[in-house]
């Protein structure tokens, strides 16, 4: 049932994060529209809908400054502080520079999130951490940059990070609903100020624009969070972390879809490399491809079954022959 549950689990995180690799493309039907008051109506739109759904789901509501900070906190870096560093870091270094960072998240959640738990990080999971970061690095590809540009890619790094790191002690009390609801609803506000302090204006979005946010808010936001935190309340973050390589992949895959380019030989490499790291992450100790000694019996004082024992071969028993009297 347990091996169940983490079949379960890992296809679920599998989902979200390929879903939020079409980001990639999609996003490149908003480029004209004000990038915070767009990401601010995301938000909206997807609390919209989670905050009535997180009046009837399990759970229980934020209890507490300890909870209400990490939830602010959550919200702050990992969604409104993760978005303003991902713009800026575009507008001042090449985006593969910045998909080659971001490609480090795997790794970093992998060794961080035992280490906060005070368990010491697996070295399965951290060589297969490393290897979906170098095959998400390497499908990004290497582009130029400078230093500031880098700066707000390891920005960008360190939200995507807390964005799992947060929510592991929020979610055994809020469960993945409330917690994703109250997130995305803190996160309306942090940035429409941001918003507001850089100076954007609100215009209405045509309706490409309004498809593109909408399909961003909804599948995006709504299904691959869900989907996302019921596999970190299940797996653990160092257990979910690689999953996360797979953004680069579908990233990678959208943009071949949609005739927007032909993937190279470095993405597809790339693209093997993930996979292979998110197989081994999904493999249980244990399991069928666990490498272990012999077992090693000691057959002495073993008695084979009588039940599977041929009757003439018995002990004390010789069968008879029917001679007819």
């Amino acid at each position: 049932m347990r091996r169940n549950t983490d079949l379960g689990a890992g296809a679920g995180a599998a989902t979200g994060m390929t879903l939020v690799g079409t980001m990639a493309a999609v996003s490149a039907t908003v480029t004209a529209y004000p990038v915070l008051i767009g990401q601010a109506l995301r938000y909206g739109v997807a609390a919209a809908v989670l905050l009535p759904l997180a009046a009837r789901a399990a759970g229980a509501p934020p209890k507490g400054a300890r909870e209400w900070a990490l939830l602010v906190a959550l919200a702050a870096s990992g969604l409104a502080g993760f978005n303003y560093c991902l713009v800026e870091a575009v507008r001042t270094a090449s985006p593969a520079t910045v998909g080659a960072v971001l490609g480090c998240a795997p790794l970093v959640i992998s060794v961080a999130g035992p280490l906060v738990q005070g368990r010491r990080p697996s070295r399965r999971l951290v060589g297969a951490a490393l290897t979906v970061s170098a095959g998400a690095a390497l499908a990004s590809g290497f582009g130029g940059g400078g230093l500031r540009g880098l700066a707000y890619a390891v920005g960008a790094l360190t939200g995507e990070v807390l964005f799992s790191l947060l929510a592991v002690p929020l979610l055994p009390r809020l469960g993945a609903v409330r917690l994703s609801a109250y997130s995305v609803a803190l996160a309306v506000p942090l940035l429409a100020a941001a918003a507001l302090v850089s100076g954007e204006s609100f215009r209405a979005p045509t309706p490409a624009e309004g498809a593109a946010l909408a399909y961003i808010g909804l599948v995006i936001t709504v299904v691959a969070f869900l989907l996302w935190y019921r596999a970190l309340g299940r797996l653990g973050a160092d257990r979910a972390a690689p999953y996360g390589g797979l953004i680069a992949v579908s990233a990678a895959a959208t943009t071949a879809v949609i005739g927007a380019g032909v993937p190279s030989a470095a993405e597809i490499a790339g693209c093997l490399l993930v996979a292979v790291g998110v197989t081994c992450a999904a493999i249980p100790p244990g399991g069928p491809f666990t490498l272990r000694r012999p077992a090693e019996r000691d057959v002495r004082g073993m008695r084979w079954p009588i039940s599977y024992t041929p009757s003439c071969f018995r002990w004390g028993r010789t069968p008879r022959r029917n001679t007819g009297s």
